[in-house]
């Protein structure tokens, strides 16, 4: 009489004989044709929830992995992203990565991370030899590189699908994701009129990022609809950076009239910023209140914890590849790819940097 293996039992006799499981193997542990196993592999559709947790079951006992060069050299796919960016602000990089890879895994993807030298003289050559070498099914371009020309030229012209986060220019030319940091940037400065504040200064972020400009808008908008016109020597020119916000503090408190709150346009130009009031002995609320913007893990390591807008990053990031990945598989038959603009909403977060006067 023919005894039937439990599952675990012909896993075990499967792998016995082969150092690395394959697909064949996967297929008869499972019981289905190949083909099956592809397609819950690359998380397609029309395939019945049954049979797609049997495959899954199987490939878990196992320990199968799928090879990424035989599944590009198979198909029309090379199962690859690529994130393109320049950003002095490290955690926002890494929620960049962070998002876009935990899109990627739920489809068998892998993430390809390239910074940018922007002072290098090179960017369109450095761009167009990496789009030449590796093939990509994607591209997610971040601040400032998604409002750059060249580079967007350079991306269209190999020919690879790909989506701004957070631009300022070019509406319209490709899928976008944001959210509206003009309203945030307004919200923020309308948080600390409605705190009593009228005396605001404002520090700008990087000249070359869209946002700078979009939340200094925001600032204005707010400042003059209070019918308060905004001091030119309370704006202070930032680039996204501790040090800059620490610049930006030593002349604000230098100086012999001070606004009693200041609206950093990033949490790392507030750190600085605070650093240069602690030292200097003003208070934080009780001298001086100031407020960020991003969220960053941070604004609740120092004291006092900063009161900022959360920006959603990592969402945004996993929006972005979800465009992308929706395509590639085709599971999205909606508009064209320069017609998609994903909107995330932003928090105000209040802490304890903050008080009414």
């Amino acid at each position: 009489m023919t005894q039937i293996k439990a599952p675990a039992e012909r896993a075990a006799s499967l792998t016995a004989t082969s150092a690395v499981s394959t697909i064949n193997d996967v297929a008869r542990l499972a019981g289905v044709s190949i083909k099956t196993v592809s397609r819950v592999m690359n998380n397609e559709p029309n395939v019945r929830e049954e049979t797609r947790a049997k495959v899954k079951e199987a490939a878990g006992l196992l320990h199968y992995r799928p090879n990424l060069l035989a599944r590009s050299l198979a198909g029309s796919r090379s199962f690859l992203l690529c994130l393109l960016y320049h950003n002095p602000v490290p955690t926002y990089i890494n929620n960049m990565h962070q998002g876009v890879i935990n899109r990627c895994r739920q489809s068998g993807y892998h993430l390809l991370a390239e910074p940018q030298d922007l002072q290098g003289g090179d960017l369109e050559r450095s761009i167009a030899g990496l789009l030449a070498t590796v093939r990509l099914d994607g591209v997610i371009l971040t601040p400032p590189l998604c409002d750059m020309a060249v580079v967007m030229q350079t991306v269209e012209a190999a020919g690879v699908p790909y989506v701004r986060v957070s631009p300022f220019l070019y509406p319209g030319r490709t899928a976008t994701v944001r959210m509206d940091e003009t309203r945030a940037a307004r919200e923020a400065t309308q948080y600390l009129l409605n705190k009593g504040h009228r005396d605001i200064g404002f520090i700008m972020g990087h000249p070359e990022h869209g946002g700078t400009h979009l939340r200094y808008q925001g600032y204005v908008s707010a400042m003059r609809d209070a019918g308060i016109e905004p001091r030119a020597e309370w704006i202070k020119q930032g680039y996204f950076n501790f040090e800059s916000g620490v610049e930006a503090g030593k002349a604000y408190f230098a100086a012999e009239k001070r606004p009693t709150a200041i609206f950093s346009s990033n949490d790392d130009m507030a750190f600085g910023l605070m650093s240069v009031a602690q030292q200097l002995g003003i208070r934080i609320p009780d001298d001086i209140s100031i407020i960020g913007f991003d969220d960053t893990p941070g604004c609740t390591l120092i004291w006092p914890h900063l009161t900022t807008i959360r920006q959603p990053i990592l969402d945004m990031a996993y929006a972005a590849a979800d465009i992308l990945l929706s395509r590639t598989s085709g599971e999205e038959d909606g508009p064209a790819m320069n017609d998609i603009v994903r909107e995330l909403p932003f928090t105000l977060i209040e802490r304890d940097s903050v008080r009414a006067l």
